[in-house]
């Protein structure tokens, strides 16, 4: 089984710096979930209306911007659901 691709876009720096220590290692868990399965049930992905990109869980609060091609993941930007809305 192929293993996803997840890579991390310039503008995903900024906004990951500024992340709670308990939230990045959430998010790194959701990420390994992304790596090896996108569709395990907390990650919750959606796409972003009207948009080519899609967002999922890094835990109740804070979401992660991404875009996919094939089995690559490409990060964008992560921040608190409100921020999400407003991408």
């Amino acid at each position: 089984m192929t293993q996803n691709v997840i890579t991390i876009e310039p503008e995903f720096l900024s906004p990951y710096d500024l992340l709670p220590k308990a939230i990045k290692k959430k998010l790194k868990k959701q990420l390994a979930h992304l790596r090896e399965n996108p569709k395990h049930r907390s990650l919750q992905i959606h796409k972003i209306e009207e948009s080519d990109f899609w967002k999922f869980y890094a835990d109740k609060g804070y979401r992660c911007v991404f875009k996919q091609k094939s089995n690559l993941y490409m990060l964008y930007f992560v921040g608190t659901h409100e921020l999400i809305d407003k991408f």
